[in-house]
């Protein structure tokens, strides 16, 4: 199942977009693998209900485009995600 994305926001250093339908643990995983980003100046996930969508707010610094900064974070989680599932899979045979 995809997930369902809203851009609210968009200038050439912030971006601001709905997480629709999700929960907080991926967003908060985003967030935190942006922050090891040098050019991310702040990545934060913001939530105005406890019931609502959650929100991902990233600004960056020395012409980084936010969105290609969100998308390496991605990408980046991705890649630890892979690494422990074939982790697991060693751990599984033994």
């Amino acid at each position: 199942m995809a997930m369902k994305l809203k851009l609210l926001e968009l200038t050439d250093n912030k971006a601001r977009i709905l997480f629709e339908g999700e929960g907080n643990t991926y967003i908060n995983a985003l967030a935190s693998e942006l922050t090891n980003d040098p050019e991310v100046d702040v990545a934060q996930h913001r939530q105005v209900f406890q019931f609502s969508d959650p929100e991902l707010v990233v600004t960056t610094i020395g012409g980084r485009p936010p969105l290609l900064a969100i998308t390496d974070a991605a990408k980046r989680l991705s890649g630890h995600a892979g690494k422990l599932l074939e982790q697991m899979k060693t751990l599984d045979t033994a």
